[in-house]
């Protein structure tokens, strides 16, 4: 296998050539044995750098910074990466020390490495085209990173949201085939008053309608980028028309309304934005997580559970139980809620413990932020499929439920009085029997009348005059 030499400023170093690589990934290879998880585990955040790397070349040719056959030639090898080409060549680990200039290197390399190839040159052979001086001209890693971080992000929270509009559908199929359901609603785990199953899961569709609301709200606040901040926001080593330049271009290749931060100084250093972000991910993992609880109760027993529906049965349960069938995909959601959860204090502590005109802890933040929405993704859309989607509902035993709860008695409250209801309840406790019997033996209301009351469309919704 041929080899080429290329030095930086701890010394020389030999590299594979069919690398696209260069020295300084290498040593980050050497560095980092951390996750195991490399950039190539992470494709849209190698498009999003590409992206800013492209935007950037265009940036510094229109302000006649850059000749135009290396500006052509870096583009065309970042539209290489934005299709999806060299993608194995990001190999640095994602956890990362420098504030992300390992991941910042390995891109400019292996753009400058297939931009010299596209020139006609070998690898390696940078007084052509050079990863820092051309690739990175008018940049800092501590403004391309976060950028490219941002962009990818951005994207990412549309791939959340579009997985929750799944589960959002399986459950309004649901409220729809349930809305004569009757059921009894709970409280403390205690029977309260009825409810049909269809209300029940359509509580389901609107706590993820304002989750999504959410999302899009925390998704706006990282269309503000830091790109021509440079090394702390000053832009040392930058045109003076660079910052806006570079904003133009950058929402002509990404297609996005991103925006340069008014306080590049400050855009450089703050990572509030992760933090809210993270906070709504939290919001959303608890509550999905509360529905998921939710579905393993509804569905617990067979026999000696509340058993009001069935789950899809998707693996057997028990390796010595025979004939056990676990709730095995709400239970994998609930774990990915708890690590969704444990992530946003990472994100918290990382951000809080940023100092002065940088926070170098955002390959830690992006980590954690890039697991946790890839978690939640595929999870919704395993909860949809494989499980939601399948469930039916034990409508008799529901409604026998009602029948023999002593939370009728509630319904019946407004038309028998307090006094009455609190004994025909006492008196139904005691005695095991239903409190319509007691009711009808009591000649409290006529069958007729309780009948009337009881009926599922008059205990579902407000009735009083």
């Amino acid at each position: 296998m041929s080899k080429r030499m290329e030095h930086d400023l701890i010394g020389e170093r030999e590299i594979d050539n069919e690398f696209y690589y260069g020295v300084q990934t290498a040593r980050a290879q050497d560095n980092f044995h951390i996750t195991g998880v490399t950039l190539s585990q992470f494709p849209t955040f190698i498009i999003s750098l590409a992206q800013v790397k492209k935007a950037c070349a265009l940036a510094n040719y229109n302000l006649k910074l850059l000749e135009e056959n290396k500006k052509n030639a870096i583009c065309e090898a970042c539209d290489e990466i934005i299709s999806g080409s060299l993608h194995e060549h990001f190999v640095v680990d994602v956890i990362q020390g420098g504030a992300g200039t390992s991941t910042n290197m390995n891109a400019n390399e292996v753009i400058a490495n297939r931009a010299l190839e596209i020139l006609g040159h070998e690898k390696g052979e940078y007084d052509f085209l050079h990863p820092n001086n051309d690739v990175n001209k008018s940049q800092s890693t501590n403004d391309a990173y976060p950028t490219a971080f941002r962009i990818a992000l951005f994207e990412k929270l549309y791939e959340l949201v579009d997985s929750m509009k799944v589960l959002r559908k399986s459950c309004m199929q649901k409220a729809d085939e349930f809305k004569d359901v009757i059921k009894m609603g709970r409280t403390q785990l205690q029977d309260a008053v009825p409810m049909t199953l269809g209300q029940e899961f359509h509580t389901y569709v609107t706590m993820i309608d304002e989750d999504i609301e959410r999302l899009i709200g925390a998704q706006q606040l990282v269309r503000e980028m830091n790109l021509g901040a440079t090394a702390i926001g000053t832009g040392i080593n930058s045109h003076p028309e660079y910052a806006h330049e570079v904003e133009q271009r950058l929402q002509d290749v990404t297609g996005r309304p991103f925006v340069t931060a008014k306080d590049l100084v400050e855009a450089t250093q703050d990572t509030g934005a992760y933090v809210q972000i993270s906070g709504v991910l939290k919001r959303v993992a608890i509550k999905i997580s509360k529905i998921c609880n939710d579905l393993r109760l509804l569905s617990s027993g067979p026999r000696t559970g509340l058993n009001e529906i069935n789950l899809p049965a998707m693996q057997p349960g028990s390796s010595i139980m025979p004939g056990k069938v676990n709730p095995v995909i709400p239970e994998v959601v609930n774990q990915v809620a708890f690590q969704v959860i444990g992530a946003d204090v990472t994100i918290t502590m990382a951000s809080e413990g940023g100092q002065l005109q940088l926070n170098v802890f955002e390959p830690v933040i992006a980590y954690n932020l890039f697991n946790s929405i890839n978690m939640m993704k595929n999870a919704f859309e395993t909860l949809s499929e494989k499980c939601v989607d399948g469930i039916t509902a034990n409508e008799e035993h529901c409604k026998n439920l009602v029948l023999n709860s002593i939370g009728l008695v509630t319904a019946l409250n407004p038309y028998i009085g307090y006094e009455n209801s609190t004994n025909v309840a006492k008196e139904a406790l005691e005695s095991g029997r239903s409190v319509y019997d007691i009711v009808l033996e009591k000649q409290l209301l006529t069958q007729s009348e309780l009948e009337e009351i009881i009926r599922p469309e008059n205990m579902i919704k407000p009735r009083i005059k």
